[in-house]
């Protein structure tokens, strides 16, 4: 088993430290700390920053704002630019959707070195259908040409989502209670997380050659889209009570879902109740990643989860295709971890 210890080598030699990035935050939660505005409420785990409707107590805003990383430099070196704008909206979409919010209007910021309208014009597409996808309104957002910034061909993504909840809806972690079942709804790749790393194990000329499963190249699987988890999260919560979520990015499930969880419970996990991409276990075996390395860097196979009562857990799975129990909740101590992985007997 495994749980949160020491920072990924792997990764950190990659470029990425996760550990200055909590350390930053940490930081940041000081600052913010300083003054606090009457009508800001506080969010579970940090997915979503919720303020309070003005003239409405019942109701909220939610909010959160995000990037699609170094995924961005595969779809530029194989000039494929029609996915990462969906990527963009679905990653905020999940994100405040942890806080059970529904989504209201997207904001998208583009910047490049040199535009190409028509580069741009796909970029943005994919979030205008991301947008449509949630009856989201796309606002516009903002497109910024930077010479000496960005090298020839390159570019940044980022956007801003706004949501609404209703005050009650918002998920309490003190409702989690030991003997819970933890649903998991699959990953289809690496969505917009790892891929500093995972450009370190496959480089560019590799990305155009087709994997050993026969799936495509590894190009696509690089590639895979974010996907929205809205749709199968809805359908859960009409036959289940859903306690908390937990949307697993950069730090994996042994970052995420601690978030969303109170002090006296942890998480276990059995990696053989699911199965991890191909993508995934092509980059472990080739970056040899332990097993904190591996479930702090990659979602590995596990996207979104959800805290059910055990009495519920199989019509949430049944509600959702490829959603299954991928865990349970357990009583904790002060020094016990907060998540546990079981690994796969193939994945020891």
């Amino acid at each position: 088993m495994t749980d949160i210890g020491r920072s990924p080598d792997a990764y950190a030699r990659a470029g990425v430290d996760i550990a200055a990035g909590n350390a930053a935050v940490a930081r940041y939660r000081e600052l913010l700390g300083q003054w606090r505005h009457p009508d800001q409420l506080d969010a579970i785990g940090g997915f979503g920053g919720i303020f309070r409707m003005p003239g409405d107590e019942r109701r909220a805003l939610v909010a959160s704002n995000d990037g699609v990383g170094t995924k961005i430099l595969i779809a530029a070196e194989l000039q494929r630019y029609d996915t990462v704008g969906a990527d963009l909206v679905n990653h905020c979409v999940n994100d405040i959707l942890v806080v059970n919010a529904t989504p209201l209007f997207f904001l998208d910021y583009f910047a490049v070195g040199k535009l190409d309208p028509a580069v741009a014009a796909e970029v943005v597409g994919g979030c205008a259908r991301a947008c449509r996808a949630h009856n989201c309104a796309l606002l516009g957002g903002e497109t910024a040409e930077m010479p000496g910034l960005y090298a020839p061909g390159h570019f940044d993504l980022a956007g801003t989502i706004v949501g609404t909840v209703e005050v009650a809806e918002v998920p309490n972690p003190a409702d989690v209670i030991p003997g819970d079942a933890i649903v998991g709804l699959p990953a289809v790749g690496l969505h917009t997380n790892g891929y500093s790393l995972a450009r370190s194990l496959i480089p560019p000329e590799e990305w155009s050659v087709p994997m050993p499963d026969g799936g495509g190249t590894y190009g696509d699987a690089l590639l895979a889209p974010h996907p929205s988890y809205y749709d199968d999260v809805r359908a859960i919560q009409r036959v289940a009570r859903v306690k908390t979520m937990a949307h697993i990015t950069g730090g994996g499930l042994l970052e995420n879902v601690p978030r969303t969880l109170p002090e006296n419970v942890k998480a276990v996990f059995e990696q053989q109740r699911w199965t991890v991409p191909a993508i995934q276990r092509e980059l472990v075996r080739r970056g040899s990643l332990d097993l904190e390395e591996r479930y702090r860097t990659f979602n590995m196979g596990v996207g979104y989860t959800l805290v059910v009562g055990l009495s519920d857990a199989a019509a949430a799975v049944a509600a959702s295709p490829g959603a299954s129990v991928v865990g349970w909740i357990e009583a904790r101590s002060g020094s016990e971890p907060r998540v546990v992985v079981h690994p796969a007997r193939d994945d020891a």
